[in-house]
């Protein structure tokens, strides 16, 4: 018995070449994070524009692949690399169309499995209200407006090749917070957050479940559908500073009322102070079978300060 399970344990790893072929677009944190669960499984590319990043991606165990999808010409060495794509690179920050999604379908071959991580922005301001999958998008600004541009015309990829087999679905995703994806610096320089009478409900998922939401995706996803990428939480965004700062004991951040908050924080900032919505993620554990490692902010925020 010990020796046919020493035997077992030895066997060596499939070959690379012989992997199925897996494609991440935009491979930064939640990339690499990815890039771990799924580099014995798959021959994993890695597209980045920054040749730099190159040894980086090398030693993770990806083959890294220099293009720009702000050049489209830089894009053909993409077209068949890979049929299973993971599209985490976001738009430009110009414009309401997503011209980097556009260049990137023009490219993707007829037969391709594609997950596309956009975000919970493409609703707008929904007033706080708790919904799924079904509600209308609504964005509110050109950031959620280029998302859903992007969304769009991959969906029309996927309509337009159906027939040869090609398939997507679409990850609205939240905040993403991590030990290193934490508003610590905003909580050192006393930014002012919302009073409870003003202030937002927020949405959240740790980069570590996002990462392994996308590998589920990448197998059990239904065809163009969408799902909501985020864990159990319900907490205005004022909370979570809160749950933060008491955390690594740091002061809680001042309340201002919304008037007075305006001309303190950036537009950007405020941009999502104005926005209030609670996502249902019913579906992802139903289809997705997904269990989160962190359910919510509070659990994972415990993990993280255990041995300080």
């Amino acid at each position: 018995m010990m020796k046919n399970t020493v035997n077992k344990m030895a066997a060596p790893a499939a070959p690379k070449l012989g992997r199925p072929r897996l494609l991440i677009v935009g491979c930064g944190d939640v990339g690499m994070r990815l890039l771990a669960l799924l580099r014995e499984r798959f021959r994993v590319f890695a597209v980045t524009s920054q040749p730099e990043r190159c040894a980086t991606l090398r030693a993770a165990g990806a083959v890294p692949v220099v293009a720009d999808l702000d050049r489209p010409d830089s894009l053909r060495r993409l077209a068949g690399l890979a049929p299973l794509i993971v599209h985490l690179a976001p738009p430009q920050p110009d414009g309401t169309q997503d011209r980097r999604s556009r260049n990137l379908a023009a490219i993707l071959p007829e037969h391709a499995q594609l997950v596309y991580i956009s975000t919970s922005g493409v609703y707008g301001d929904c007033g706080g209200a708790q919904f799924d999958e079904t509600r209308s998008v609504n964005p509110q600004n050109p950031r959620a407006r280029r998302r859903v541009d992007a969304e769009q015309v991959l969906r029309d990829w996927a309509r337009r090749n159906s027939r040869s087999g090609s398939r997507m679905c679409i990850l609205r995703v939240p905040g993403i917070y991590a030990a290193g994806r934490l508003p610590l610096e905003r909580l050192r320089k006393g930014t002012p957050a919302l009073t409870p009478q003003d202030d937002v409900h927020t949405n959240h998922i740790h980069a570590d479940d996002l990462a392994r939401i996308i590998a589920a995706a990448l197998f059990k996803a239904r065809p163009c559908r969408i799902y909501h990428a985020v864990d159990d939480s319900e907490m205005q965004m004022g909370a979570y500073f809160d749950a933060v700062a008491d955390a690594f004991a740091l002061p809680r951040p001042p309340r201002l009322p919304r008037a007075e908050l305006q001309g303190q924080v950036s537009p950007q900032l405020l941009s999502f102070m104005a926005e209030s919505r609670r996502l249902c993620n019913r579906r992802l554990k139903r289809e997705l079978g997904i269990r989160l490692r962190y359910a919510d902010v509070q659990s994972a925020l415990a993990e993280m300060t255990a041995h300080q």
